[in-house]
């Protein structure tokens, strides 16, 4: 593989995704790695919300509701189209992240009557094991925490020795939050249903980057965000997937007027909606409602496998460079190497992974940190250049050789 930076400049202008990076602002404002925490800006986005605000707001009033009240569906049809995988009325974008997978975790478990154990994984993003604990002990059920490698991710051996009549819904992360590894959504799900539990998806490092294919792959159920690499916004609202089978089957357990068949009837008991609209809750923020749809849009625009495969690419890069540059420093790769088994992030283990990351930021490079040592980088699809990941690299080869990350102050430091 050429390491120079002519070839990444070639592998940018043979980019058939370069033309979106000018849909984004800022790009020119430094190295941005951190597009799996938080997405870039759309240039759209600030125009759609004014016109939210000037003329449905600020001039339709209470009219406008008419067509704020399918913005939940209509956003949801758009990503289960053209990110997700999914059919038409299996996708509403609702509340957060967290509240979507209490939900749905409630009703699953509600859905597997006599069975007493919920199972995730012991490196899973916290919010995703607090929820699960929580729900566990408030209906007197057991908690299975599987064993993943903190690098290469979860073994679906392992996975499968966890499964038993006993277990009501498995949450897992299709890319894991820390190493970036990936899961099979295909093969967990048939493993879960051999077993008759349901799946329950946690897409938000995905989403946007990687393929779900939620319908090829039978899955069950899902959630996610859309302020990484949808770019709909800090805070932005989340989306749900309940697959259309199992829709009338489930009922969430927060009964809001937005999940009422006949919301405006106000009547005066809680009568679920058909079909995905059933878990819904209360209004929806209608302002980043309209920044999501941007975001939605884009991604859709883009297509979800050409931004897949730069986004292997991409990472590709990233690794290959650790392993010329950096492996001398005491840097070790701490990613799935092979492609096909990674989301679009990359981390890099190193003691000081801390102090690195402060040292990149105050020299134009925006990475993330994750304990306990690693160095994440996370280039995005729609914006991130080839250019763009070997000066990012290069930056972190100087800060390396010249020892500049030595004069930093540890976390633990910082935070007393």
């Amino acid at each position: 593989m050429d390491l120079s930076r002519a070839a990444a400049a070639a592998l940018d202008d043979a980019d058939p995704l370069a033309a979106f990076r000018a849909r984004f602002t800022g790009v020119d404002d430094g190295l941005y790695l951190d597009g799996n925490s938080l997405g870039r800006l759309p240039v759209e986005t600030p125009a759609a919300v004014a016109r939210v605000v000037k003329q449905e707001w600020g001039r339709g009033l209470v009219g406008s509701w008419s067509s704020w009240v399918e913005q939940a569906r209509r956003i949801g049809d758009l990503l289960a189209d053209g990110v997700l995988g999914a059919r038409p009325g299996e996708v509403l974008v609702s509340d957060t992240t967290s509240v979507d997978l209490y939900k749905l975790l409630v009703a699953g478990a509600d859905a597997r009557p006599g069975r007493d154990v919920l199972v995730c994984c012991a490196d899973d993003f916290p919010t995703d094991r607090y929820i699960v604990a929580g729900v566990a002990a408030s209906r007197g059920m057991t908690v299975r925490e599987v064993d993943a490698h903190i690098d290469t991710g979860l073994d679906l051996d392992v996975l499968a020795a966890a499964l038993d009549e006993r277990v009501a819904v498995v949450v897992l992360s299709q890319v894991a939050y820390r190493s970036g590894a990936l899961v099979d959504i295909a093969e967990v799900t048939a493993l879960a249903r051999d077993s008759g539990a349901l799946v329950l998806w946690d897409l938000s490092h995905a989403a946007g980057a990687v393929p779900a294919e939620l319908t090829t792959a039978g899955a069950d159920l899902a959630v996610g965000c859309t302020y990484k690499y949808l770019n709909g916004g800090p805070g932005a609202p989340a989306f749900l997937y309940v697959r259309s089978e199992l829709q009338e089957q489930l009922r969430q357990p927060i009964w809001g007027w937005f999940g009422a068949r006949d919301q405006f009837a106000m009547g005066p008991s809680y009568d679920p909606a058909d079909g995905v609209d059933r878990f819904g809750v209360g209004t929806p923020p209608v302002l980043a409602m309209a920044a999501v749809e941007v975001g939605a849009r884009i991604t859709a625009e883009a297509g979800i496998e050409r931004l897949a495969a730069k986004g292997r690419a991409l990472t590709e890069l990233v690794v290959a460079l650790a392993d010329a540059w950096l492996t001398g420093y005491g840097v070790t790769v701490a990613s799935p190497r092979e492609a096909p088994r990674r989301g679009s992030h990359v981390s890099l283990a190193h003691p000081q992974a801390w102090q690195l990351t402060q040292a990149l930021v105050d020299r134009g490079v925006v990475p993330d940190f994750r304990t306990p040592d690693r160095l994440r980088l996370g280039p995005a699809p729609l914006y991130t250049r080839f250019v763009d990941v070997w000066d990012a690299m290069d930056r972190l080869r100087t800060v390396l050789a010249e020892g500049a990350h030595t004069s930093y102050p540890t976390e633990r430091a910082r935070v007393t």
